[in-house]
């Protein structure tokens, strides 16, 4: 195609220019949850019915929260408590009557044999009875007690050894009716076996039961502070409010807030009194009845090891020896034993007159009374062995087939027979105490819920009453 002349020719056309798309618009910020709330709150805040819903569920927080944390507290006090009057401290017992099974079997075991050949039969019983005992107490104790415990432990260990030191025993005895010197011997191995593998095995199973019962005790004794603290806070907030609607309404009384701060008041001092009174019942079962049981068992044991040395020195007549090689072992450790035996009568007395105990002193006197005619008459009885005359001294010591009047036998057996009065007495002391403390804590967890939720709506309506006006 041809142009004109002087014609240019027009430019060729662009294509029209997109204008730029619009920046996106800006997204606001996600809000938390906590920030709704909070902005909700402080909108609330702003107006007095707003602020009235906010008192009403703090109110109402504060007094189920008050009567949830006393009842698992108390809760778990109360079961520390019960753990005192029905595991624990029988077990604690039956750990020591293991104890004093053990070392009197021991003792009538020796008796028997310095008997001579026909054993008497009441020495025979009173040894069976002794086995059977501690055998029952043992099944009973390994069915209560985890295994992996330090008390399991003892009580497998007491269970494999009681079978073996009844055997020797028997061999013993066999040997004593036949007339052999061997009897003498088993009878001996016997008693080490007892002395140094059973009785400090059956020793730690009691202390380790007591050390439970002291953590029970503890355990049950421990102020509810959480409680406390929480139920002041309560009744501050509660009183705060009805004052704040005085001020505001000019009226004295808002029936909901004060039926709610009735309710945790009385929660409180049930609180407060009820956790005062079960420890002090329970200190009483410590002070008068744990306290006098744990030396009255100790002296009890003292005596039955003296006796079961006090008849082998006898039995061995001076063929075992101390390791000094000096004294004979037997009559050293029942000086021993006596000496111990002293000192915890002596505790044991003291215990009574601390507590004005007269029904408990009087069976410690008589055992004091017959521990000192006891020394006498084995000073005498050994007297006369180390003279030469054995048959006089076995007299002495064991008495006749008849009787045992005048013998060191019959002052064991008062002995004997007062701690075991002084034992019953107490324990008896320490199961009323306990009791009595865990009394002080029933039905304690039950009520403060109960009431803290009715102190709850108590103040929940008490404040939509105050809301009603606004409408």
């Amino acid at each position: 195609m041809t142009h004109p002349p002087n014609v240019r020719p027009a430019p060729p056309r662009r294509a029209p220019e997109q204008a730029p798309a619009p920046a996106p618009a800006a997204v606001p910020p996600q809000r938390g949850g906590r920030a709704v709330v909070t902005e909700r709150l402080r909108a609330a805040a702003t107006t007095e019915p707003g602020r009235l819903q906010i008192i009403g569920a703090v109110l109402a927080l504060l007094v189920v929260a008050f009567g949830a944390v006393t009842a698992f507290e108390v809760s778990g006090r109360a079961a520390s408590a019960d753990d005192v009057v029905t595991h624990s401290q029988p077990l604690s017992a039956d750990a020591a009557d293991i104890y004093s099974s053990l070392a009197d079997a021991d003792a009538a075991a020796a008796s028997g044999f310095l008997a001579g050949p026909q054993e008497p039969s009441q020495v025979h019983d009173k040894y069976v009875a002794d086995i059977d005992e501690a055998s029952r107490l043992l099944v009973k104790a390994a069915a209560n007690t985890d295994s992996s415990t330090e008390s399991g432990h003892e009580i497998t260990t007491l269970n494999k050894e009681l079978p073996r030191y009844t055997g020797l025993i028997e061999r013993a005895r066999a040997s004593n009716r036949q007339g052999l010197p061997l009897g003498g011997a088993y009878l001996r191995y016997a008693n080490q076996k007892m002395a140094n593998e059973m009785l400090p095995a059956a020793e730690r199973l009691y202390e380790a039961e007591t050390g439970r019962l002291g953590q029970d005790y503890d355990s049950a004794r421990t102020w509810p502070f959480f409680s406390l603290g929480i139920g002041v806070i309560a009744l501050i907030v509660l009183f705060w409010a009805q004052r704040r609607n005085f001020h505001r309404t000019n009226r004295v009384l808002n029936h909901g807030l004060l039926a709610a701060t009735a309710a945790s008041l009385v929660v409180l001092l049930w609180l407060a009194v009820g956790h005062s009174v079960a420890r002090s019942d329970l200190s009483d079962a410590n002070t008068r009845g744990q306290q006098s049981l744990d030396v009255l068992n100790r002296a009890r044991i003292d005596s039955l090891k003296a006796r079961a040395n006090e008849t082998l020195t006898v039995v061995a007549r001076g063929a075992v020896l101390t390791a000094d090689g000096k004294n004979d072992k037997y009559e050293t450790d029942y000086g021993t034993g006596m000496k111990a035996l002293v000192a915890e009568l002596d505790k044991a007395a003291k215990l009574a007159e601390d507590t004005h105990d007269t029904v408990g002193s009087e069976p410690v006197a008589k055992a004091v009374t017959g521990v000192t005619e006891w020394q006498s008459r084995h000073r005498t009885a050994r007297k006369t062995d180390d003279s030469g005359d054995y048959d006089t001294a076995l007299t002495q010591i064991i008495g006749t087939a008849d009787s045992a009047k005048g013998s060191t036998g019959e002052s064991f057996d008062r002995v004997d027979d007062a701690l075991k009065r002084a034992l019953a007495h107490e324990q008896e002391e320490f199961t009323r105490a306990a009791k009595d403390g865990r009394g002080a804590l029933g039905g304690l967890p039950i009520g403060a819920a109960a009431l803290a939720v009715l102190g709850a709506v108590a103040a929940i309506v008490g404040v939509n009453r105050r809301l009603s006006e606004f409408r």
